[in-house]
């Protein structure tokens, strides 16, 4: 004989506890103590206390994204470049290949032609695009979607278009399994951000704002490589779609703002969120 609250515990589906991560490395374009070689410890460092299941990484070029690679074996790696012939900098995705188990893939472009290879159609000169996976969790057997982009930093029109192409290509998949959506969106979060307003109307929301503790809330995600502005001007968002009917619960967030030996890991801190999915 099963029990009522037995009965009711087996109806009750199994969470994804997940630590998402965004973060945008900088292209290896600096010299000095900004350049690649100095700040690939200073990432390695910043990413090993993270400890997170999926990153979602902008900007970074192949060596820079082998270097990770070697840095974090027990990671899984999915991208391609952006422009044409899959070369130039990824929207690479990393997760820990013993948690998931990888079901699909897919890459599209910000363009009127999303299914072509470096193309671009809304006056950005820089080629922009999704790369995406289905996981699955090997404990839970839940599965959720994890998409990673990067949108136009001089075009506001080529923003406002991808955040609408997103909202579509994602209204695509399966509405009973969770979206994660990371990404530097070069645009301030917040009432009148018109990316920022389409991707939550089409069904996002943000963890930043959903978080039930945030730490560094006053800091700037992009940091130029100078002292941090605490003006609050968030430009990499970690956003959810939840399953259809459900909610996404978000404990913390964080602006980490740590720099190793004095060593800034990018031009961007990286963001991260400890989700229930």
């Amino acid at each position: 004989m099963v029990l009522r609250g037995e009965a009711a515990k087996e109806k009750v589906p199994p969470v994804i506890q997940l630590r998402a991560v965004s973060f945008n490395l900088r292209v290896p374009m600096d010299s000095g103590v900004n350049a690649w070689k100095n700040r690939r410890g200073a990432v390695r460092e910043v990413l090993k206390k993270i400890d997170a299941d999926v990153i979602g990484t902008q900007e970074g070029v192949l060596r820079q994204l082998n270097d990770i690679s070697a840095d974090f074996p027990d990671y899984t790696r999915v991208g391609i470049g952006r422009d044409r012939g899959g070369r130039g900098e990824q929207m690479a995705v990393f997760f820990k290949t013993k948690r998931f188990a990888q079901l699909s893939q897919e890459h599209f472009w910000l363009s009127d032609t999303p299914e072509i290879a470096g193309s671009t159609s809304w006056g950005n000169r820089n080629r922009r695009m999704v790369t995406g996976v289905r996981l699955k969790d090997k404990e839970t057997g839940r599965e959720f979607y994890f998409w990673n982009t990067h949108f136009d930093h001089l075009v506001a029109a080529a923003r406002e278009k991808s955040a609408k192409l997103v909202v579509a290509r994602a209204g695509r998949l399966d509405a009973a399994i969770p979206v994660v959506l990371t990404g530097d969106f070069n645009a301030v979060a917040g009432a009148g951000c018109k990316p920022y307003e389409t991707l939550l109307e089409g069904g996002f929301v943000d963890t930043w704002v959903q978080a039930r503790v945030r730490k560094n809330a006053d800091f700037n995600t992009f940091n130029s490589f100078l002292e941090p502005v605490k003006k609050g001007r968030r430009i990499d968002w970690i956003l959810v779609r939840p399953a259809r009917g459900t909610k996404a619960r978000v404990g913390k967030a964080a602006i980490v703002v740590e720099r190793p030996n004095g060593i800034f890991p990018s031009d961007h801190f990286p963001v991260v969120v400890n989700l229930e999915l």
